[in-house]
């Protein structure tokens, strides 16, 4: 890995690759019978000899339950933290009030566990009983909060009552563990609507002025892809427990890859990854990849490649630079299976989009996204009463969930020869076609999608199945112009600045005026 692929400067002086450990800690498992605290000891001493700072999310059964709090009292060095990790145990529960329905003390079902699962004045005494008792152990209030599935009304009320600084949720999946979290802010960070704590918000109004940082790590190119079995999506993560054949943060070479990949410039605002594991995974699971992901954080920090801070500091740093949820980038333009995929994520507060090359050369939008903060969660008045939960975006392409769904380049193969930034929130991507021996050139801006071919007559092939996505809730008709969608109950539009969009029997061809095609998505009032 060399300096020249990471983006260093923030106007800060500081490097904008931010790592957090976050290790989270629990005091039951009910599914076997393991040493909780081994993991925890073991993490500590890993911190201490590479000398990183390290987040703590403690759930409140092991607060509660010796030897974890004072062993974190009396071990961490300056420059860690203790935070919460907000998922909704039996005695946290009872101490505010609220009758137990779960089948162990712990139990992970999204009915129980999910803040979701109750109502908003529940979440707001579990947190008050959290807060105090976090208060009467460590002497202080945390600035730190996470959970897998968190809610918009129990954020809000972190922030507002007790100046939690940063939080962090789940990574995007479809199904695993009962979760879903599909189509949101691919990496990194975002102020969430106060309505939806998926959705970006895009008005100061409808912000919660607390950045929600996306956890775990996902591979840039194969998480999204990854098939459907008993439990869910697969799981291609830096979670170092993960070592099969579809990669994970157990593969040393893997873990090399990401590493580099993830922090490549430009990442526009920033580039983030979270490191860690969960202590009921057991030590003897993550010990060989967390080992080695140590190891190399502490030479990428020496070397001045990335910075390894606490989820608070992150937090405090990321509100002092963005108002509002900047736009930022995932750059892979190495395959670490060598089958020739690369991609692009760009993420901002209006949306997501995923370039995509795939294993024939070719170039797609194997992903978009649109954001709208005033689309409401399901759980942001109501309960959970189901045993998985489900928070989605606005999709304008879905390639997982409509498969076979894309937005087609023209000209053949080709590869992603450059990305530049344009400004302070927009991407400039040359894609360099073999056959003609030219450029397309896309801009990616938070408001807008801008597509210059080489020559005239080149148009953009959008193909769907629209049974899949009926079967998804989303709805596709091109009307007066526009290429209209309804999700959900929800209406936005596909809307050509320049450039017409017209239907065929596959899908829609989107037809640039001359060589420019520039598209924006807006909702339907």
């Amino acid at each position: 890995m060399t300096s020249s692929s990471f983006k260093n400067a923030s106007g800060d002086g500081k490097s904008n690759s931010i790592i957090n450990i976050i290790n989270f800690i629990r005091s039951v498992e009910p599914r076997m019978e393991m040493d909780l605290f081994e993991p925890v000891r073991e993490q500590m001493t890993l911190a201490k000899k590479h000398n990183l700072p390290t987040t703590w999310l403690i759930q409140y059964d092991a607060m509660i339950t010796p030897p974890y709090a004072d062993f974190l009292k009396r071990e961490m060095p300056e420059g860690h933290e203790v935070g919460i990790w907000l998922e909704c145990v039996q005695p946290l529960v009872e101490a505010a009030g609220i009758p137990w329905r779960g089948r162990w003390a712990w139990d992970w079902f999204a009915n129980v566990a999910a803040t979701a699962a109750y109502t908003p004045e529940e979440r707001e005494r579990i947190v008050d009983v959290f807060m105090a008792k976090f208060k009467e152990t460590f002497g202080y209030l945390p600035e730190s909060a996470g959970c897998w599935y968190p809610d918009a009304h129990t954020l809000n009320y972190l922030h507002e009552k007790y100046g939690v600084r940063a939080a962090c949720c789940c990574r995007d999946q479809y199904g695993t563990d009962g979760y879903t979290l599909w189509g949101g802010y691919w990496a990194n960070g975002y102020y969430p609507s106060k309505k939806n704590f998926f959705m970006p918000a895009q008005t100061p109004q409808e912000q919660i002025n607390l950045p929600l940082f996306r956890m775990l790590g996902s591979d840039p190119l194969y998480q999204y892809d990854a098939g459907i079995g008993d439990n869910g999506q697969g799981v291609v993560t830096l979670e170092p427990v993960y070592t099969g054949c579809n990669g994970g943060g157990g593969i040393p070479d893997w873990v090399k890859w990401f590493f580099r990949e993830n922090f490549r410039s430009p990442h526009l605002a920033m580039a983030y990854a979270q490191v860690g594991q969960e202590n009921s995974f057991g030590w003897a699971a993550m010990k060989d990849g967390l080992t080695f992901q140590y190891a190399e954080l502490e030479r990428l920090q020496k070397e001045g490649l990335l910075r390894v801070e606490t989820l608070a500091a992150t937090g405090k740093w990321f509100r002092s630079k963005f108002a509002s949820t900047p736009a930022s980038a995932v750059l892979t333009l190495s395959d670490w299976k060598n089958l020739g995929h690369q991609g692009i994520w760009y993420c901002s507060k209006s949306g997501r989009m995923n370039l995509f090359r795939t294993e024939s050369g070719e170039l797609t939008v194997r992903d978009w996204q649109f954001f709208d903060e005033n689309r409401e969660g399901l759980y942001l008045h109501s309960v959970c009463t189901t045993t998985s939960c489900f928070s989605d975006a606005l999709p304008v392409t879905d390639g997982f969930l409509w498969h076979p769904a894309s937005i087609r380049f023209p000209g053949g193969p080709g590869e992603i020869k450059s990305a530049e930034e344009l400004s302070g929130d927009s991407l400039r991507v040359l894609w360099s076609r073999q056959q003609a021996s030219d450029e397309i050139a896309i801009q990616l801006h938070p408001s807008a999608w801008e597509v210059h071919f080489p020559k005239t007559g080149e148009v953009l092939e959008f193909v769907y199945s629209a049974k899949a996505a009926a079967e998804h809730g989303t709805e596709i008709k091109l009307e007066a112009g526009k290429l209209k969608f309804r999700h959900s109950g929800w209406s936005y539009a596909m809307i050509p600045d320049k450039g017409f969009i017209k239907q065929t029997d596959s899908g829609f061809l989107l037809v640039p005026e001359g060589n420019v095609l520039r598209l924006h998505i807006e909702t339907e009032r």
